[in-house]
Parts: structure tokens; C-alpha cells; sequence
């Protein structure tokens, strides 16, 4: 009976998939969001494959040229396919965000976890310096600290991570100081259980819900703050295929040739709802008090 409970308690508290597709299903929105999700890890993988030219093939005597067969979403100022360029931005604008959000939700998590558990004077210091980056406007705090580190796509990258930061903190800080006063959390402090361990095996998957529904709605902004440090110079430089500098680029020609910004524009909007679609979707299935479950 002993060796069965952890296994029903699994039950209960795991997540039921056919339940979640089901669900999924009769959401439209949320299978929009998806598709255009799985559509943009497409672009990524696949780029090579689907694009019909290299994004860096410079052709002068196609310069500028309007969308047509040749070119479906017309060339820049050297007569580079501007389909291809958003093919292989994909993985410049929406890799980046990836990242960010895998590298600012585990470290945010681990730290805010461990804060709640060990609380005191750890918990308080911890929390007031994440209240000072929470103090400052994120895309202010992003630029600045862009800037600091130099143009590049890694270090954009790497500002926006440490921005985000915070908001993980706070969310997992504030699952576990609702966790750590269960039966078995307690038991396993009185039998000697170390916070890293409490962490790994009671706090972390009990808390995993809100964890991956926050991170999933921050993909959308985070496409939209890399695209804005791109824009204004902070991010991928040239000849990177990139959105953001993509618009950056053809905002000096939108009067006359209004598909230069125009498609790389598309592709950021249209991938930031996606994400926020899906992102709304999975907060209605994996919050209980929405009728997740």
C-alpha cells in the first residue's frame, strides 16, 4: 500500500493529456496559436530546406524588386529574397527568444524556489533586489543594459534574460511559499531533507503549471523586446537576417517599397499572437480555478 500512494498521488496532481487535447480541440484560438507555433519550429529546423534562396545572395540588378513569382515577398536594397531573409529570421528573432525564456525561467525558478524555501534574511535580500529590477521599465532596462554590453544578438539576448528574471522569481518564490507547508514537504524537513532536495523532488514538479503557462506568454513579448533592440541597433547586426533590423532597414524605404518593412512586420506580429494564443490556451487548461481541470 506504502509503494502504490506515490504513485495515485501522481495521478491526481499529473497532468491528463487526453483531457488537455480534448480541451485543446474546442479551443480555436489556442489550436490557431499552436499551428502557428508549430509553423514558426518549422522555419526553424527546416529553413534551409523551404527557403528558396540564400538569405545573404546579394543580385543588384533585382534591387527592390516588388513581389512577384520570382520573388514572393519581394528583394531588399542589394536584391536579396526577402522570403528567405524571413525564413532564416526565424531562428535569429524567435531562436533568440527560446533562449531567453529557457535560460530566465530555470534560473529564475531555482532562485525563487530556494528563496522561499530557506526564507530570512536569504528570502529578503533576494526579493528587494528583484523589486529594484522590477522597479525599472523592462525595454528601458533591456537597452540599457544592451548597450553596456555592446550591439550583438548575444548580448540582446543575455540583457532580456537578466530582465526577465524577476517575474520567474516572484512566480516560483510565491508557488513555493504555498507548497512548503504541505504534510509531505514537512516531513521530508523532519527527516533531515536538504533544500536543494526538497527543490528537486517536492517544490519544482508541484509548481511546474504556472511555471511553463508564464513562460510560454512571455515568448510573444519576448519576440516584440529582441525585435526592438534589433530595430534601434542593439541586437543582430548586419548581414544578419534578423526581423527587427529587417525593419529597421526598410522603414527608410516603406513610401515607395512598402513590402521591404511590411513582411518582416507580419512575421513579428503574427508569431507574437500565436504565442499569446497559445499561451492563453494552456492557462485555461492547466488552471484549475479557470475549469482546467
Amino acid at each position: 500500500m506504502v509503494a502504490l500512494e506515490p504513485t495515485a498521488k501522481h495521478r491526481r496532481g499529473g497532468v491528463d493529456a487526453r483531457r488537455i487535447w480534448y480541451r485543446l480541440r474546442r479551443s480555436r484560438l489556442t489550436l490557431v496559436g499552436l499551428t502557428i507555433s508549430l509553423i514558426v519550429l518549422l522555419m526553424i529546423v527546416a529553413a534551409p530546406l523551404i527557403a528558396p534562396y540564400q538569405p545573404d545572395k546579394i543580385a543588384l540588378s533585382s534591387r527592390l524588386a516588388p513581389p512577384s513569382l520570382q520573388h514572393f515577398f519581394g528583394t531588399d536594397e542589394v536584391g536579396r529574397d526577402l522570403l528567405s531573409r524571413v525564413i532564416f529570421g526565424s531562428r535569429a528573432s524567435c531562436g533568440t527568444a527560446f533562449a531567453i525564456v529557457i535560460l530566465s525561467t530555470l534560473l529564475g525558478s531555482i532562485i525563487g524556489c530556494l528563496s522561499g524555501i530557506i526564507g530570512g534574511l536569504v528570502d529578503t535580500a533576494i526579493m528587494r533586489v528583484m523589486d529594484v529590477f522590477l522597479a525599472l521599465p523592462a525595454l528601458v532596462l533591456a537597452m540599457a543594459l544592451a548597450a553596456a554590453l555592446g550591439p550583438s544578438l548575444f548580448n540582446a539576448m543575455l540583457a532580456i534574460a537578466i530582465v526577465r528574471i524577476p517575474t520567474y522569481v516572484r512566480l516560483s518564490r510565491s508557488q513555493t511559499l504555498a507548497l512548503r507547508h504541505r504534510t509531505y514537504v514537512k516531513a521530508s524537513r523532519s527527516f533531515g531533507a536538504s533544500p536543494l532536495y526538497l527543490l528537486r523532488w517536492h517544490i519544482l514538479p508541484n509548481a511546474l503549471s504556472p511555471i511553463i503557462v508564464q513562460a510560454t506568454l512571455d515568448l510573444g513579448g519576448t519576440v516584440l523586446t529582441a525585435a526592438a533592440l534589433s530595430f534601434i541597433g542593439l541586437g543582430a547586426q548586419p548581414p544578419t537576417s534578423e526581423w527587427g533590423a529587417m525593419v529597421s532597414s526598410g522603414r527608410n524605404y516603406f513610401l515607395d517599397q512598402w513590402w521591404y518593412a511590411t513582411f518582416p512586420g507580419v512575421a513579428i506580429l503574427v508569431t507574437a499572437m500565436g504565442f499569446n494564443l497559445l499561451g492563453d490556451g494552456l492557462r485555461d487548461m492547466l488552471d484549475p480555478r479557470l475549469g482546467g481541470r
